[in-house]
């Protein structure tokens, strides 16, 4: 039959979009003749191009694909918070090696920063993300601890508890350092709010029953390294962390029945409130 009788879509033998193409292959959906170019794979068969369009505007908009494997990690119970505050920290890391944007003068902390006048509270939670860019171990070392604990931590407790740990334990460390530290001495690092989930989990294995001499063991060697001359570690931070640590830690124990979280919340409430008093020394007690 000559090419030029009847309209293309009326041949079998010829791609509807193409009068001048001899081809034997249909559309899946709507069952005309169609070339290679015009073809488009679908998972059983190939489709045309018009049917490609009118399948793409009736399909459900997809989330992004960082987002849903976010909550497909979610859903499985993974320690997504303890990965969310890794990569954080990371990712600050990175930006600190950036020269020109100063940001671990930016974010440290030093107890100059809480004198009136020169007031930047923030700071206290901050510093706990910049760590040395001297030493690539401190954070490597840093995030390999949280990492450990963390997961035990986070699905132990949940991820609200849990990050909530963290931040308490990590303000707890920065008062440690403004009470018993030199206050022109910037301190930078995750270690107040580690040594916060070593003294929140020693605290739970042992009023749940569990064995702590090896915990025992790793916080003492921990600490001592800390007054070592020459590591230039700030052991204010430990300990204020491990303090702060331990009482959450003791919190969430003694009132992990349902009808206890409002004095759960209240506790942890009353801790920050606490911490905040203590973060004002310099307000009652000026530096001469």
């Amino acid at each position: 039959m000559p090419a030029g009788d009847g309209g293309a879509a009326d041949r079998p033998d010829v791609c509807y979009r193409h009068p001048d193409r001899p081809s034997y292959i249909l559309c899946q959906r709507c069952g005309r003749t169609i070339c290679p170019e015009c073809q488009t794979q679908a998972p059983v068969g190939v489709i045309c191009p018009e049917c490609m369009r009118e399948q793409r505007a009736s399909a459900p908009r997809t989330k992004p694909a960082v987002l849903t494997r976010a909550r497909s990690a979610a859903g499985r119970g993974a320690p997504v918070v303890t990965y969310a505050l890794i990569g954080i920290t990371l990712a600050v890391f990175l930006l600190q090696l950036i020269p020109g944007l100063a940001v671990t003068d930016r974010l440290l902390y030093a107890g100059v920063y809480s004198i009136p006048g020169n007031f930047e509270p923030w700071r206290m939670l901050t510093s706990v993300f910049v760590h040395s860019t001297g030493l690539i171990f401190h954070v490597l070392l840093n995030m390999y601890t949280l990492w450990i604990f963390g997961q035990l931590l986070e699905g132990l407790l949940g991820r609200w508890r849990f990050l909530t740990l963290y931040l308490i334990s990590g303000l707890a460390g920065s008062v440690g350092v403004l009470w018993l530290g030199d206050p022109r001495t910037g301190v930078v690092g995750a270690s107040g709010a580690i040594f916060g989930l070593m003294g929140a989990f020693l605290v739970i294995q042992r009023r749940l029953g569990g064995n702590a001499t090896q915990l025992f063991i790793l916080l003492g060697v921990n600490l001592v390294i800390g007054f070592v001359p020459g590591f230039n570690i700030a052991w204010q931070a430990h300990l204020g962390g491990l303090v702060g640590g331990a009482l959450v830690g003791l919190i969430f124990t003694e009132t992990r029945k349902r009808s206890q979280l409002g004095l759960q919340v209240g506790l942890l409430v009353g801790l920050v409130v606490l911490l905040l008093v203590l973060s004002l020394r310099y307000f009652y007690f000026p530096i001469v």
